[in-house]
């Protein structure tokens, strides 16, 4: 426990005065020795100086601002930590028929947003990190635990994007996010993208000897547009085979080459998505070593509320006391 007001913990001794001192009005007795024990009078005498302890201790420990310290706890689940790595092209932001949305339809970006958020969440166990890219890499969010951040990221991927998809340096700092991340566990990287993309030769160098570095596993979903060509289809007798004349196809054969875990998905729609997304959540099932943080938590409400419950029996008491006069008799309290 930390107190935020410790110098009020000097008042806590006043807490023991009902110990020694009755909370009850005191009436005169010539005696009560000729008399059985009153057990159940002892029981409510001593459970009023309780009461009247547990009042002044809950104001001061109030007053004080007692607290539990924040705290890591380690625990264990089923996981990784992936980085999401999106694509922020201009294209991103046609629908998969090829043309601005209108009406009902959605964009690539809005649907790859909606599906990886819901994924996101249901990861109870996973640790994120955003990367976004066009003609320039963005780091967004950093590996982390924190899902409010990188749902929040998320939403922004659906803002217009530049002409052009440097797929090669958005690999590279999302291989750099996962680098600055020491924790232990599987590490994985989720491109998302519609795959117009060339990779250039020394580009292609870098990320063979950053991929040999880490053990980290692949997974490309490539957002087909209506009429495009697919990753996985060979060309056509007598057209060009060219990372510049195909290059979904040239993009594919290069992370196949990496030598690494690596999975691709061709999806063209919104259901397309989800069913890569879901096949991507069952193949990072490792076990995983997480520390789950826990803020600092506020006692001092408890405290109070402890304080206004014992000050309530003592009020309680107090108004059920009555004088009961006896011919003869001195008056005594009841």
């Amino acid at each position: 426990m930390i107190f935020t007001n410790p110098i009020a913990l000097y008042l806590l001794p006043l807490a023991l005065i009902p110990l020694f001192l009755g909370v009850q009005r005191q009436e005169p007795y010539p005696s009560l020795s000729g008399l059985e024990p009153d057990r159940l009078s002892l029981a409510i005498s001593w459970a009023l100086r309780i009461a009247g302890v547990a009042a002044i201790a809950g104001l001061i420990l109030g007053m004080a601002g007692v607290a539990l310290r924040e705290r890591t706890i380690e625990r264990f689940g089923q996981g990784a930590h992936i980085v999401l790595l999106i694509d922020r092209s201009a294209s991103m932001n046609d629908t998969f028929a090829g043309r601005q949305p209108s009406g009902a339809e959605e964009s690539k970006s809005s649907a790859a947003k909606r599906l990886i958020k819901e994924f996101v969440v249901e990861r109870e166990h996973d640790r994120f990190g955003v990367a976004a890219f066009s003609t320039a890499p963005m780091h967004v969010v950093p590996i982390t635990d924190h899902k409010d951040i990188v749902l929040n990221a998320i939403d922004a991927i659906d803002r217009p994007g530049l002409a052009f998809t440097d797929v090669g340096r958005g690999l590279a700092m999302a291989l750099s996010m996962i680098e600055e991340d020491v924790l232990q566990g599987s590490r994985a990287i989720v491109l998302v993208s519609d795959g117009v993309a060339v990779v250039g030769r020394k580009i292609q160098d870098a990320l063979r000897t950053e991929f040999a570095r880490r053990p980290v596993h692949l997974y490309f979903v490539y957002l087909r547009t209506e009429g495009s060509n697919s990753m996985f289809a060979e060309p056509a007798p007598g057209v060009e085979d060219t990372p510049q004349a195909l290059p979904e196809r040239h993009l594919n054969k290069f992370f196949q080459s990496l030598r690494i875990p690596y999975h691709a998905y061709e999806a063209e729609n919104a259901e397309a998505i989800k069913s890569a997304i879901t096949d991507i959540g069952k193949l990072e099932q490792t076990p995983l070593v997480y520390n789950e943080r826990i803020p600092q938590y506020d006692l001092s409400r408890w405290a109070y509320v402890l304080a206004a419950l014992a000050l309530g029996l003592l009020l309680a008491a107090k108004l059920c006391e009555r004088t009961l006069k006896h011919p003869g008799a001195p008056s005594h309290a009841a």
